[in-house]
C-alpha cells in the first residue's frame, strides 16, 4: 500500500545562485558524501530531500540532516535515515529516483507501508 508520493524539481543555475548568496546554505542542506557532488548532483539531492518531506506529510518530523542520499555500489540511489525521520518511516520501504538534464533536476520518492 502506498503511504506517500512526492516530486521536486529543481532549477539548477538558481539553486547555484542560491548557494553562492548564502554560503551556509550547503552545509545546513548536506552533510557526508553529499557535500563532495558536483552542483547537478547536490540539486537532485536538494529535490530528494524536498520529495520525500512531501511524500512523509510531517513537516516536524523532517530535518535536513536526518536524510541522507548516497549511492548503493550499483550506482541506484537511497536514503540513508537518521533521528526522528528514521522514527516515523520505520517499517516503510522508500524508493527514490533522480534525473537531472537541460538544467533541471529533479526527484521523486515513493514511501510504501
Amino acid at each position: 500500500m502506498i503511504f506517500g508520493i512526492g516530486i521536486d524539481v529543481v532549477d539548477i543555475a538558481r539553486f547555484e545562485e542560491s548557494l553562492i548568496r548564502t554560503p551556509a546554505l550547503k552545509a545546513r542542506l548536506f552533510k557526508g558524501v553529499e557535500l563532495e557532488r558536483p552542483l547537478h548532483g547536490l540539486a537532485a539531492r536538494f529535490a530528494a530531500k524536498e520529495a520525500i518531506a512531501k511524500a512523509m506529510d510531517a513537516k516536524g518530523l523532517f530535518h535536513w540532516h536526518d536524510v541522507e542520499v548516497i549511492n548503493l555500489e550499483s550506482g541506484k540511489p537511497t536514503f540513508l535515515l537518521s533521528g526522528e525521520t528514521e522514527k516515523y518511516l520505520q517499517g516503510k520501504k522508500v524508493h527514490l529516483s533522480l534525473s537531472h538534464d537541460a538544467g533541471i533536476a529533479s526527484a521523486m520518492v515513493v514511501i510504501e507501508e
